[in-house]
């Protein structure tokens, strides 16, 4: 299985915001069809004192001819794993992880914010230099 370009990028971010990567990749089965979202990570939040906060993120880096088909295709990904997440580990919340580059010249503008909107996508953006989350969108 192929590695996303910025995949270890997102696993340096996300330990820097103290999650724990428990899936690398995070395997699901549904119905017979066997799928891998990038990672799983777990957190523990003292405040919500109800157990672990978990997600799952896939990691995309947009680096096709056409940034519009490489949406195209992200979003259906997206998609399918978060239906098939919500029949087979419905406490875990999907993320599509992003660099910064790419949440500005895909996600920052009006037609950005209608397919964030519409598509209901959670979005990791990540500092590729730094290897830092800058930014959660849910």
């Amino acid at each position: 299985m192929a590695r996303d370009l910025y995949h270890l990028h997102v696993i340096d971010a996300l330990a820097q915001e103290g999650w724990i990567i428990t899936h690398d990749p995070l395997y699901l089965s549904f119905l017979g069809r066997k799928q891998y979202v990038d990672l799983g990570a777990e957190k523990d939040l003292v405040a919500a004192q109800k157990g672990p906060v978990k997600i799952a993120v896939e990691v995309k880096s947009f680096l096709g001819d056409s940034p519009l088909s490489d949406l195209q295709q992200a979003v259906g990904q997206y998609n399918l794993y978060r239906d098939v997440l919500a029949m087979v580990e419905p406490d875990r919340v999907l993320y599509l992880a992003v660099t910064a580059d790419v949440y500005d010249s895909l996600f920052a503008d009006e037609f950005g914010a209608f397919v964030l909107r519409r598509q209901r996508l959670n979005l990791i953006v990540i500092d590729d230099l730094k290897r830092r989350v800058s930014q959660w969108i849910s």
